[in-house]
């Protein structure tokens, strides 16, 4: 009898941020356990009902954790509730952005308040370092974190302070890469085209967004297949980039590399 293969094999996951089965959280837990990963998601508060029968859709049912990563006792209790599961972590995926869309988005940019930037920021950006320490003692040589963006490097239309809380992320990932690569630890970011997502159906004007991709991404773009992006993911989860950490891979269609 053989074990299971594909290229998370024998690997354990946490998806942190899995809610509808169409986000990419869903997406990855799905593929990972298709490559041979034991997958572990959370969510918290209201979500978590939708979540614990939403993952009844995957290859196989995963346990459930609730986890809000902007709340410390949950955070001190993570690592005890993965063990209740597996015994460490070989990966972690970081799958959570807020941001209020009624004062934050959609043409808001100047008009945004502090309250809901700093909202924005803690647990769109500051929650991928809080939650990459919580699982560090779960963590060893090669483990991998996984986070995703929306690329940052320039101003959106419509998608303002979200914008600047993944600028955040990013900077966040490339620190914790610089602390975290001594203990051979990887942090690195995915950064997506758009998709048609619970988050991103929140985002007033997000048309504005997706349209730009039907002409300009030059491997064309689907924005209702989540799976590349997923892939994206589990490739970074893998062992296939042992070296690379600190960086933003695109999936996109190509889009990122295009000027007009």
């Amino acid at each position: 009898m053989t074990g299971p293969t594909g290229i998370l094999a024998g690997k354990r996951i946490l998806v942190a941020g899995v809610t509808m089965d169409s986000s990419i959280g869903f997406a990855t837990a799905r593929f990972a356990q298709e490559q041979g990963a034991t997958v572990l998601v959370s969510n918290f508060g209201r979500a978590l009902g939708i979540t614990r029968r939403i993952v009844k859709r995957l290859p196989a049912e995963a346990p459930v954790l609730e986890l809000d990563v902007t709340d410390p006792d949950h955070l001190a209790a993570l690592p005890d509730a993965v063990r209740e599961h597996v015994d460490g972590l070989d990966g972690v995926v970081h799958s959570i952005a807020y941001g209020n869309p009624e004062t934050l988005l959609g043409g808001k940019f100047l008009d945004g308040p502090w309250d809901d930037v700093a909202q924005a920021v803690h647990v769109s950006a500051y929650s991928l370092k809080s939650l990459t320490m919580a699982c560090r003692p779960l963590l060893d040589q090669g483990s991998s974190v996984v986070g995703l963006t929306f690329d940052a490097s320039v101003s959106w239309p419509v998608y303002d302070w979200m914008g600047v809380a993944k600028a955040a992320l990013e900077s966040t990932s490339r620190y914790l890469a610089r602390h975290l690569g001594p203990e051979g630890i990887r942090v690195n970011l995915v950064s997506a085209g758009p998709l048609q997502t619970l988050a991103a159906k929140a985002i007033p004007g997000f048309e504005e967004l997706d349209a730009m991709w039907e002409t300009q991404s030059p491997l064309g773009w689907d924005n209702r297949d989540q799976t590349p992006t997923a892939r994206g993911v589990c490739a970074l989860l893998s062992d296939l980039f042992p070296a690379t950490t600190g960086e933003i891979v695109h999936v996109d269609g190509g889009f990122h590399a295009m000027g007009a």
